[in-house]
């Protein structure tokens, strides 16, 4: 058959993209037939130049019956692959951790070795802007080269105390100082406060635009305030520790109770007894965590050889991960995962606030009550009558504070059941005496169990074999 006949009995179409063409049968009758390279070329002859499903047209040469009441895929482009995204190059590894104590042959660690930092020049480039890259081009079905697509473009997060170039390429360090990443990775370069010695009478309280840095140890009583990092290279005893970075901790916390350390980042310590921790991101301890209460925004991760939890209260909104956890002797251990610990410290406040202020209206309404049956009688005085409307507007005030908190309570108590990815990870033994929380569901351990990973499903906490 020649194209003009075929036009009676087929019809090529287009995809609006280009990227797809079929064929569909205006009509069929007996005397149809056609061969495969008659086939191709009417669909060539209909521009359809690429990506032929060879194949498929083979098929429907042999067998156009099949095909007759069918939209049919008879040709397809290849599209434009994604590009690389561009991104940002920092001077230094912000992951990788120098800025550790030196390890000596017998394993035991030199305190006095000196703490390694990112220190930087003013002038000296701190990070490069790198240009997405384009990926492959594609090609459309009627033989036109589709552009290739591009990566996303970054951009520099600019803190403080930097000054990136003109063309936005290169980021350059305005001070000397220390890089430092605060909250949503801002660049900063900080400039550094050192003590060379514990933070005692002689020193006095710190607070601090940079980074601090204390060669020693810093005594209960005394507060520590930075925007940038704090590394302590000592232990740290009930003082109050604060920072908009992250805090390291060489020689650990023994707070007895007393003050707070507390990073919108991450919190580094070799122990935490008796101690109150707050991080934005992780808490990570090399030993044990014993009777504190601490509370991460992402994972609590006691990783060392002891690596052991017990006693206190542990709030994580992803991950909790031990050796071990409780003890023997049934010590009360308290693991919650599932929600920012901020959230569930909310709660608690909003239904105690709900509940005054269910009390309060109680009151107000028997109140008003008495204040209407005196109004009934005709004997309500000036007084009573200013008390009556001051009444009425504490009424309303306090019912519209009512149903704000009752909407905050259930969008908080909705964030608790999006719990699926959260963990609690035993690399050896969780005791009994342990209570485990992932979301709104609790589980108490009763007798002890080994290599074990808590996750919630279905409604229920179970316990799945623990694989590092």
């Amino acid at each position: 058959m020649d194209n003009q006949q075929l036009e009676s009995y087929l019809r090529i179409q287009t995809s609006a993209d280009k990227q797809s063409a079929f064929l569909t049968f205006n009509r069929m009758t007996d005397e149809f037939l056609i061969r495969d390279e008659e086939l191709e070329r009417f669909i060539r002859g209909n521009g359809v130049v690429h990506g032929l499903r060879t194949e498929v047209l083979k098929q429907i040469c042999a067998n156009p019956l099949a095909y007759y009441k069918e939209q049919t895929l008879v040709a397809e482009g290849d599209p434009a692959l994604p590009g690389k995204d561009g991104f940002i190059k920092l001077a230094y590894d912000m992951e990788k951790q120098d800025n550790r104590p030196a390890e000596l042959d017998d394993g035991k660690v030199d305190f006095k070795e000196v703490v390694k930092l990112k220190n930087v020049k003013r002038g000296q480039l701190i990070a490069e802007r790198y240009e997405p890259e384009p990926g492959a081009p594609g090609m459309s079905v009627t033989g036109e080269e589709i552009p290739p697509k591009y990566g996303k473009q970054a951009r520099f997060k600019v803190g403080k105390n930097v000054v990136v170039n003109d063309n936005k390429t290169a980021m350059y360090a305005a001070i000397d100082g220390l890089i430092t990443l605060t909250d949503k990775d801002k660049i900063n370069v900080f400039p550094v406060y050192e003590v060379n010695g514990d933070v005692d009478y002689r020193v006095g309280n710190i607070d601090f635009i940079g980074t601090v840095v204390i060669r020693g140890n810093v005594l209960s009583g005394f507060r520590i305030r930075a925007s940038g990092d704090i590394r302590i290279v000592g232990g740290v005893e009930g003082a109050e520790i604060e920072t908009d970075g992250s805090i390291e901790i060489t020689g650990g916390i023994m707070a007895g109770n007393k003050g707070f350390v507390k990073a919108a980042c991450n919190v580094r310590s070799s122990f935490i007894q008796d101690g109150n921790v707050i991080a934005g991101e992780d808490v990570l301890v090399s030993q044990s965590i014993m009777h504190s209460h601490v509370r991460a925004g992402k994972n609590v991760v006691c990783s060392g050889a002891k690596a052991l939890i017990v006693g206190g209260l542990i709030q994580a909104g992803d991950l909790v991960s031990a050796r071990t956890i409780g003890n023997s002797m049934s010590t009360a251990t308290s693991i919650e995962v599932g929600v920012k610990p901020e959230y569930r410290t909310e709660l608690l406040e909003l239904r105690t606030k709900f509940k005054q202020n269910n009390e309060n209206l109680e009151k107000t309404d028997k109140a008003l009550t008495i204040l209407d049956q005196l109004a009934a009688a005709g004997q309500l005085t000036p007084d009573k009558l200013g008390l009556r409307i001051k009444l009425t507007a504490t009424k309303r005030q306090t019912v519209l504070e009512n149903d704000q908190t009752k909407q905050r309570i259930l969008e908080i108590e909705k964030t608790l059941e999006d719990s699926d990815q959260s963990r609690i990870n035993v690399a050896n033994t969780v005791y009994g005496g342990t209570k485990i929380v992932i979301g709104r569901y609790t589980k108490y351990i009763k007798d002890s169990a080994q290599r074990v990973s808590f996750r919630y499903s279905d409604g229920d906490i179970v316990l799945v074999p623990f694989t590092p």
